[in-house]
Parts: structure tokens; sequence; C-alpha cells
């Protein structure tokens, strides 16, 4: 594991390929560290010629931990989000999607293709957004606009989300994780033994609950981006999964349909994780984009 200095804090990554390769940078979602992209997914792309970068968000695994900020009040934030009020965090979206543009900057790289999940997404929908030059093309999965009127989450998967275990007890992290990726993984599941081995492993590498609760507060205070997304002009994929109990595949069709000329992969079966079963239709749908976008790269 190694670590950069990026936009005044230490980002932590992995990276895999060559590194002549066209980049992939990945973000991952609300709380999860870089080790919850699947290596199956890392795998995939690697064999087809390109280079791997996965990084920890601030506040969350091995990246810089913004304590010293406090812990914002969930009550308070769910008041605000219904009374349409402003939400206060501690950082924005827009601060950890420049995040990712000073690890490309440490790392010497130019452009990459962006892919996110989730929360990640939202943040690759701003780098896109705000980094058009160095954006070769958009994965956005399971992830939405921030429009006020889409439907959200089901009772269970918001409960499953909130109720996160008090402590430190590892056991019960773990235990909490495999029942969340459960409820949140709809008909797709995962192997239950897989899925216990990589919250140990990220229980093991760092475990930050107060960094969750910030992460949750960009969310919320960075509102509808419907506006901002259709700045975006990278070729554009999103693929959400028609049974997400969590971002219901209503965010995924109003994120499709407010960048121009995205492309809409919705895969039946699929929930709010990545399980091996929804692998080979996130890699041809990264593929279908970036291919066309690699050419165009060369030939310029």
């Amino acid at each position: 594991m190694a670590k950069v200095s990026a936009n005044g804090i230490e980002i932590a990554y992995d990276e895999f390929g060559a590194k002549d390769a066209p980049a992939v940078l990945m973000i991952m979602g609300l709380g999860a560290q870089l080790v919850r992209w699947p290596m199956s997914l890392v795998d995939a792309l690697v064999a087809r010629g390109y280079r791997v970068i996965r990084f920890d968000n601030r506040d969350c695994g091995l990246s810089t931990k913004f304590d010293a900020a406090g812990t914002p009040s969930l009550a308070l934030m769910a008041v605000s989000r219904v009374l349409r009020r402003p939400v206060r965090a501690p950082y924005s979206l827009s601060d950890m999607a420049a995040d990712a543009a000073g690890l490309l900057d440490a790392l010497g790289i130019e452009r990459a293709h962006i892919m996110g999940a989730s929360m990640g997404g939202m943040i690759a929908q701003l780098f896109a957004a705000n980094w058009p030059e160095r954006t070769l093309s958009l994965t956005s999965i399971m992830s939405s606009t921030g429009n006020p009127a889409l439907p959200g989450a089901s009772l269970q998967a918001m409960a499953i989300l909130l109720r996160r275990p008090r402590g430190s007890d590892p056991a019960a992290i773990v235990a909490h994780g495999v029942k969340a990726s459960k409820v949140v993984g709809a008909r797709f599941q995962e192997n239950e033994a897989l899925m216990a081995e990589r919250y140990r492993e990220e229980v093991t590498r760092n475990h930050e609950p107060a960094g969750f609760i910030r992460q949750m507060a960009a969310i919320l205070a960075d509102g509808d981006r419907r506006e901002r997304l259709k700045t975006i002009t990278a070729p554009t994929v999103v693929v959400h999964g028609v049974d997400d109990p969590l971002v219901p595949i209503a965010g995924g069709r109003d994120t499709a349909a407010s960048i121009r000329g995205a492309r809409l992969v919705e895969v039946p079966g699929m929930g709010h994780t990545l399980p091996p079963q929804v692998i080979p239709a996130v890699v041809a749908a990264f593929e279908s984009v970036a291919r066309p976008a690699d050419r165009f790269a060369r030939a310029a």
C-alpha cells in the first residue's frame, strides 16, 4: 500500500497493470475502503490492458481523517434535508473530487477513465464536470443526481445503513457488514465467507465510523447536481441495478438523462453491491465508452 500527498492530505492507494497503459481511477462509495472494489473487476480491467488505481477517500481507510472537524448530527442533517435547508459539512464532494485530481497529479497521470460507485459515482460525476480535459470517460455505477424528487431508499435498506454497530468489536462490525450487503444486494448475492473476509480486511486496515457521518454530510450538502451534470462532455455510461433498494433505479435513469449522450445499462437482479454476477456487465459497459475514447486519444 502506497501513499501520496495530494490536495493537502495524505491519500492511500494501490495500483495494478502496466504504468504506460490507459489509467482507470476507481472511486468507492460511502464509508467504503478501496478494498471494497472486487479484485475480479480489477483483474478483468488489467487483462484488457488498463492501469487500475484504487484509493481510499478522505476520512476512510488509510487516508487522512478529519476528526478535528467533529461529527455532524444525523438528526440535524435529516431535519435540514426535510426542510430543504442547507446541510453543513466539514468538506464537500467537490473537495473529494479534487482529491482524485490531486492523486492523478501525484502519479503523473494527465488523463484517466473515471469510474465511481454510489457516493464514488457522485464524486466521479463532479470530476468529469470540473476536469473535462482530464476525463477520458465516465462510468457512474449505482449512483444518482441529488434530485430531491427522486424516490429514496427502502426503509429496510436505510435502517441497515444507519444502524451501525457501536463500539469497535471487529466481529460485530464484520457481522453487520455482511448483513448490510445481504439486505442491499437484492437477487445477486456474493458468497458470505468472501463478504466476511473483505469486511475483516477493512476492519484490520482501519475503522472510522465518524468519517462515515462526515462523508454522508458531504453527500447531503452537495444537493442537486443535474445542472452540473449537463456540462459533462466525456463519453459516459451509467450502470444501475434494476432491484437496487438503497439507490433506486430512478437515480441511474436520472443520471443518464442529465448527461448529454450518456448510455444507460440497467442490470436486472443487481442491487447495491458488486457481486460476481454483475462484473461482466460492468466491464462491458465500461469498455463501451472507454475503447472509443482510447482510440480518439491515440489519434489526437
